[in-house]
């Protein structure tokens, strides 16, 4: 795994999140959906299968959305 940044994949990510705060500001889904919706990302990565580097990847994305779920950063402080 390289220790250089992405920024395309920090975009992205960045996007989503402030996507999901809004359905969530909105009313459009409640917490326990972004959550299931994140959790489900999660697992396709965790059980993503290829070529070693692919699967480090794939292992590197699952534990990012992880600790976003458990680190609790669905809730936006103002």
């Amino acid at each position: 795994m390289s220790d250089q940044q992405d920024p395309a994949g920090m975009a992205a990510l960045s996007i989503c999140e402030a996507l999901l705060l809004a359905l969530q500001d909105r009313n459009v889904l409640p917490e326990s959906e972004i959550v299931g919706i994140l959790r489900d990302a999660a697992e396709t990565h965790e059980k993503a299968g290829g070529p070693e580097s692919e699967r480090q990847l794939h292992a590197a994305t699952a534990d990012l959305i992880n600790e976003i779920l458990v680190g609790g950063n669905l809730s936006r402080r103002s």
